[in-house]
């Protein structure tokens, strides 16, 4: 299944560019646009649209997505835009291989909150997701790590980024950005990992993870 990452140099001159950079929604509804076939009641899954914004004087938006992208959905002047096929990578993938990877992620948790079970099946409710935070939110990246075929071997960075959203000032996702060093211990898992992304809030720019050589 072939993957492909596209980089779009945000201009913020735009008015819908910069109405995006202050409202995640609204972004993710652009990047919806891009993607060549969406189908099914989920087509960002399926079009395995995954995002990170990466801030800065220019921002960049990291767009990953199953196919490639159609760039012309985009409006004129949004930005300026390149893209790669990710399959030469994911293909190199080798056990032991060290790279560096970044992640914005949602790092979340069910924590009961004392219902009675459900009177027919007898089951406890799953509980309310809450986010986690600091020492939680880094054991939360290493269980994750682990899971997607990742050894960590190095002190991970973690930054908490913002979440613009004006319809919603207190988001209920928050998001921390994981930077470090790893080796890679299944290069299938992980690969599978890399086309899926991790965890929650995937539609507001979570859960793309990318690597690099170490």
């Amino acid at each position: 299944m072939p993957v492909t990452l596209t980089h779009i140099t945000v201009n913020r001159g735009h008015p819908l560019a910069r109405a995006d950079l202050a409202n995640r929604p609204g972004l993710h509804k652009t990047l919806m646009r891009l993607l060549a076939h969406p189908t099914g009641p989920t087509p960002r899954k399926n079009g395995g649209l995954l995002f990170r914004l990466e801030p800065g004087l220019d921002p960049v938006l990291l767009v990953q997505t199953a196919d490639t992208p159609d760039l012309t959905n985009l409006p004129p002047g949004y930005g300026a835009t390149a893209t790669r096929d990710l399959t030469p990578m994911l293909t190199a993938l080798t056990p032991g291989l060290p790279v560096r990877y970044r992640i914005t992620a949602a790092p979340t948790c069910y924590r009961p909150t004392g219902a009675p079970p459900d009177p027919v099946t007898g089951r406890r409710p799953r509980g309310k997701v809450t986010t986690l935070q600091d020492a939680d939110a880094l054991a939360w990246w290493q269980r994750q790590a682990t899971t997607a075929g990742l050894h960590l071997t190095g002190p991970t960075e973690h930054c908490r980024r913002p979440f613009p959203s004006p319809k919603r000032p207190a988001p209920f996702y928050k998001l921390t950005q994981f930077d470090g060093t790893a080796t890679i211990t299944d290069p299938q898992l992980l690969a599978t990992t890399l086309r899926a992304g991790i965890g929650k809030a995937k539609a507001y720019g979570a859960g793309l993870l990318t690597l690099a050589p170490a």
